[in-house]
């Protein structure tokens, strides 16, 4: 009895060791792909400013009465993050307040304004009070959205202080948003085309050292 209770209990442990290094294995595995996977950022049309380019600077009233400016130079020196959105879009209820959280942790040089298209400003009026937006301009605008060619909402444009586009692109998540900042801050289009880029680097760096690349 004895002697099948300690063979059982080395079985068990056996299984645990054994389920231990599997653990282990997939989380080492899990990493390495983690690493491997390009970070998705917004999805950019193709139509529309091209980044790099200087924008139009385009005057437009806001739902709370003040003469704003869209594109162009800003006098204050800060960058502008217009997200466009509408009271018919679920996604971008949800996304509100993600980039209110990102601009705020980002208010030393970014601003965020609020765009649509729409043709009733009481009912965007309603919805700027629903998502408690208030203290950011909120204007509406079909010359605004043809200019940047927003077919597919929520969509942000990413204008530094000079005017120049410097991203933008179709936004479901905080990860988008945060893709155009980085875009910015890199000096690149996109995030994935620094991904290709450093990629394309390593691969060059392994034919010219003569070391295996991993698989």
């Amino acid at each position: 009895m004895v002697e099948a209770l300690f063979v059982s209990n080395m079985i068990l442990w056996l299984v645990i060791v054994l389920l231990s290094i599997l653990v282990f294995a997939l989380t080492r595995q899990v990493g390495i792909l983690h690493e491997r996977v390009a970070p998705a950022g917004a999805l950019q049309p193709t139509t529309g400013p091209k980044v790099g380019e200087l924008t139009k600077n385009i005057q437009v009233t806001s739902l709370q009465g003040e003469s704003i400016e869209i594109g162009g130079a800003s006098k204050d020196g800060l960058a502008s993050l217009i997200l466009f959105i509408s009271p018919t879009c679920p996604v971008c209820k949800t996304l509100v307040p993600t980039a209110k959280s990102l601009v705020r942790s980002e208010s030393e040089r970014l601003r965020l304004t609020f765009g649509s298209d729409g043709e009733d400003p009481e009912q965007h009026k309603n919805y700027v009070e629903d998502l408690d937006i208030g203290t950011c301009p909120y204007f509406l605008s079909q010359s605004v959205g043809m200019y940047y060619q927003v077919s597919k909402l929520p969509f942000a444009v990413l204008i530094d202080a000079s005017g120049t586009l410097q991203s933008k692109g179709l936004v479901n998540t905080r990860e988008h948003l945060e893709s155009l900042i980085e875009s910015m801050d890199l000096g690149i289009a996109t995030v994935q085309e620094y991904v290709s880029t450093q990629l394309d680097s390593a691969d060059l760096d392994y034919e010219t050292s003569g070391v295996e690349k991993p698989s």
